[in-house]
């Protein structure tokens, strides 16, 4: 039995294989690599000698968001096409005035859905507009009509801003967002017809919304990631001023909001210029 034992041992794990004799011409080709992996070694720590660590650029940082959100006067920027002025003033209109003028144009005015075109396409904007000046207005590359009869509270509004801050507007887009849902986009109210460096008065009744506004980059960017944000909520009888270089420098919206928001309605007066008339034929 020791005898099977043993044998079985020696052609089990136990045993050691014997080292195999390497084939003639390995040992070459083995020491030929050591020596071209040593010359490696021996490069690449001459090089490490002549390396400098070069300090990385500071990463860009995104601008934190600004809230504006206290009645005052602010320039949001200062640049070579001119300075650019928020004035915010909060209850302009009492809350009672603002729950009536608030019920007046919600019943009373001729709200409808406008139809927008852009890159070939029509869409209707997402909320309801109206229009009343004596020249007809020309955005998003379609025309309201000239509507020269105002209503009594809309004349009421405008004689006001022209007593407190000398402003003389000839024409308000009236604007009703139904719930949060609705909203406008990105844009500089930057139309020929408003001249150069438009003031735009515009009077907030209803729910809170926040106005939103961006600074734009320079022309040869585009890239907005790193512009200044600036957000102004606009509550309930507020009115907000934009002047100087605001709609060349900045562009505003009202972004949808996925909670509960009620009806709110935006007085945007503005000054409208007649258009040149056109060259007269050869």
């Amino acid at each position: 039995m020791s005898d099977k034992r043993q044998r079985a041992r020696v052609q089990g794990s136990w045993a050691q294989q014997k080292p195999k004799a390497p084939k003639p011409g390995a040992v070459a080709v083995l020491s030929q690599q050591r020596a071209t992996w040593a010359g490696a070694v021996q490069r690449n720590t001459s090089e490490d000698k002549s390396f400098e660590f070069q300090c990385p650029e500071p990463l860009r940082q995104i601008p934190p968001e600004k809230v504006l959100d206290s009645s005052g006067d602010y320039e949001i920027s200062s640049e070579p096409s001119g300075s650019s002025r928020l004035r915010l003033i909060h209850h302009f209109l009492s809350t009672e005035e603002a729950d009536w003028t608030f019920s007046k144009l919600l019943h009373e005015l001729p709200w409808s859905q406008k139809t927008n075109y852009r890159l070939g396409g029509a869409y209707e904007e997402p909320r309801l507009t109206c229009w009343f000046g004596d020249l007809p207005y020309t955005y998003s590359n379609s025309t309201i009509n000239a509507n020269a009869e105002w209503p009594l509270e809309l004349l009421s509004l405008r004689s006001r801003l022209l007593q407190s801050f000398g402003l003389t507007l000839n024409s308000v887009l009236c604007n009703f967002y139904r719930s949060g849902h609705d909203s406008i986009g990105w844009h500089s109210d930057d139309e020929p017809s408003l001249g150069e460096r438009p003031t735009i008065a515009s009077l907030s009744l209803g729910d809170t919304r926040v106005f939103s506004l961006r600074k734009k980059p320079a022309p040869e960017n585009g890239d907005f990631t790193f512009s200044r944000h600036i957000k102004v909520p606009l509550s309930h009888g507020s009115l907000l001023i934009m002047e100087g270089a605001t709609q060349d420098d900045w562009q505003h919206q009202v972004a949808k909001e996925y909670h509960d928001r009620g009806p709110r309605i935006n007085l945007t007066f503005r000054t409208i210029h007649p258009e040149p008339p056109e060259p007269p034929g050869p």
